[in-house]
């Protein structure tokens, strides 16, 4: 939970009673919305557009385009909804957020929902942080105590709800037309874009769903103005980033940096590099979603648009570090797992893909595996990718190809040796 000097996001949480509107406003809470308050809704937008904010979430969608979707001419209501589902292995950012800094989360979304012109807000919280969803719900309570919540916000005559809302454990329903299925009381299924939730969303009325970070960057470019925001960072990637450190790391947590830091100077300088200087054997860089990097392919800036440049994904910005311990077939394993329990079921690739390499990597993990069970592997990947309805298909299939055309190796090893040669590894 350390920042470096100057942290943003990050300033207040290491502060006793960091989560309650006091320590929050004696640290200049609120004022982004006094100030948003004063200014047009298309004035909020274009700041936020000019930022370069990019949506923190995984997909790295620009913010502001994502808000200026939404129809300015409508009967219908608008709604905010802020993705807190936190879900993804290796992901942890965002529960920061709502533990230690819940005001900073609602200030943004009051500031979005005054964008857009929504005045019914959601905040889906992963069922399993019951602590956090406690957290938000006394902070709502907070504000709206101080009239920063629900009728006539600060006499500026915008009215605003924020109800909390709590999942039931699916992973499925971090996909935002899933999350918004599941808050209207459905089973959490994605549904097919067009139409998309900006137009036809929450209700069937307009919709934005931003992550957690994301909504949390809102106050301070209000704040500080959209240059200070776009100076942060690198071309196209702008602003602070909260990054999840995990895996074989000496200090794993959530560290504060700018977008772009080099991946080998979090490892080393803000996590404390591996554990008894051991060799880094690979990276997932983003999450488990991730295609994974090897060791000797980590010189790269942790931003959207280097990750892609280096046949990775970004994702969330939360690193998995694995030492050279670790069994690459077992850590492809142990994703296939994950996504074959957590595919909804809808579509056929998915469903059945996921389960495929689940039991491929399993076969070939434990003794059983054929060479030829690489290639089908490969042709079950290509098979997923881009043939469902949302993107969890895609990130079942981009670990399990990754594994296996970077360490090719290690798996004919497991499969002629007819066990695995590292004991399965040190990866649980």
């Amino acid at each position: 939970m350390n920042g470096p000097s100057g942290a943003v996001l990050t300033k207040t949480v290491h502060l006793p009673n960091s989560h309650t509107i006091d320590v929050y406003r004696r640290h200049g809470g609120y004022e982004a919305l006094a100030i948003a308050l004063q200014k047009t809704p298309d004035d909020i937008i274009d700041m936020v557009k000019r930022s370069g904010l990019r949506g923190r979430g995984g997909a790295g969608f620009p913010a502001g385009t994502k808000w200026g979707f939404v129809p300015k001419s409508t009967d219908k209501p608008k709604y905010l909804c802020v993705n807190a589902d936190e879900s993804e292995p290796g992901a942890f950012k965002d529960r920061l957020i709502c533990a230690k800094d819940p005001h900073q989360l609602l200030e943004g979304t009051l500031i979005g929902a005054f964008a857009i012109g929504a005045h019914r807000c959601y905040i889906y919280i992963r069922g399993e942080f019951a602590a956090e969803a406690r957290i938000l719900d006394a902070a709502i309570e907070e504000a709206r105590r101080a009239g920063l919540v629900g009728k006539n916000i600060l006499n500026s005559g915008f009215d605003c709800e924020i109800t909390v809302y709590r999942g039931a454990g699916a992973y499925i329903c971090g996909e935002e037309t899933g999350l918004i299925e599941s808050i209207e009381g459905k089973r959490g299924l994605p549904r097919l874009k067009p139409p998309f939730p900006a137009v036809v969303g929450l209700f069937g009325c307009p919709t934005v769903v931003n992550n957690v970070e994301t909504i949390a960057c809102v106050p301070h470019i209000v704040k500080h103005g959209w240059e200070w925001f776009a100076g942060i960072g690198t071309e196209r990637n702008t602003g602070p980033k909260l990054y999840g450190l995990s895996g074989h790391v000496v200090k794993p947590g959530v560290y504060e940096a700018p977008m772009g830091i080099p991946l080998r100077k979090l490892i080393d300088e803000f996590g404390g590099g591996v554990p008894g200087g051991r060799p880094i054997k690979a990276v997932i860089p983003g999450g488990a979603s991730c295609p994974v990097l090897r060791g000797d392919e980590i010189d790269v800036p942790m931003d959207f648009d280097s990750m892609t440049r280096a046949g990775s994904l970004f994702g969330t910005g939360t690193p998995v570090v694995m030492d050279d311990t670790c069994c690459m077939v077992k850590a492809a394993w142990i994703t296939a797992r994950f996504f074959a329990h957590e595919s909804c079921g809808q579509c056929t690739p998915c469903r059945e893909g996921a389960g495929w390499l689940q039991r491929i990597l399993w076969k070939i993990e434990t003794g059983q595996g054929e060479e030829r069970d690489i290639d089908t592997l490969l042709s079950v990947t290509d098979q997923i990718e881009g043939n469902t309805i949302c993107a969890l298909g895609d990130a079942a299939a981009w670990p399990a190809r990754g594994f296996a055309k970077k360490f090719r190796d290690e798996f004919i090893q497991h499969i002629r040796e007819k066990r695995c040669p590292l004991g399965g590894g040190s990866l649980h």
